[in-house]
C-alpha cells in the first residue's frame, strides 16, 4: 500500500431553526451515510474561501464561515487514502433549499435538515457531529478512524 499525504477538506455545520443541514456522503446515496455539506481545498483558497464555494456547490446555499468547531480524521487502510476534516460553524444567508437545485459534480442528490431527535435515526460521519454541533462551542478533535466502505 502506498502512503498518501493527507487530503484537507472543509466541512460546514449549519443549524437553522434547531436542525443541521446534512448531505448525502456518496453518489447515489450509496451507504445511506450523511454528512456535512463541504469537500476538499483547492491552493490559493483560504479555508473559509474554500468552503463557502463547496457549501453553495452542494446545496446551492450562500454562508457565512465563523470559528472552527470540530478537526476529525479518517483513513482508508487498504488504499492509503487519509483525509482530515475541519468543521466551521456557519451562519446562512437564506435558509430555502431550492428544489431544482442541482450539485455540478454528481455528488450530492440530497440535502436536508434535521432535528437531533431524527439524527438519532440517521448513519452520518464523524460520530461525534450532533453533540459538536448542538453542544460545547469549542473546537474539538476526533482520532484517526478506519473509513466506511
Amino acid at each position: 500500500m502506498a502512503r498518501m499525504k493527507p487530503r484537507l477538506a472543509v466541512r460546514a455545520l449549519i443549524l437553522h431553526q434547531d436542525r443541521l443541514l446534512l448531505v448525502n456522503a456518496y453518489p447515489d446515496a450509496r451507504l445511506g451515510l450523511w454528512c456535512a455539506p463541504g469537500g476538499g481545498c483547492e491552493a490559493g483558497q483560504s479555508l473559509p474561501e474554500n468552503l463557502a464555494r463547496e457549501v453553495h456547490e452542494e446545496t446551492g446555499l450562500t454562508v457565512t464561515v465563523g470559528l472552527p468547531a470540530l478537526v476529525n480524521e479518517f483513513h482508508d487502510p487498504d488504499s492509503g487514502f487519509h483525509q482530515v476534516d475541519i468543521f466551521f460553524r456557519c451562519q446562512l444567508g437564506d435558509a430555502t433549499l431550492d428544489q431544482d437545485w442541482t450539485d455540478p459534480e454528481g455528488v450530492v442528490t440530497q440535502r436536508r435538515f434535521f432535528t437531533r431527535q431524527e439524527m438519532k435515526a440517521l448513519r452520518f460521519k464523524p460520530d461525534s457531529l450532533a453533540d459538536v454541533a448542538w453542544g460545547d462551542p469549542s473546537a474539538h478533535y476526533d482520532p484517526l478512524e478506519a473509513i466506511l466502505k
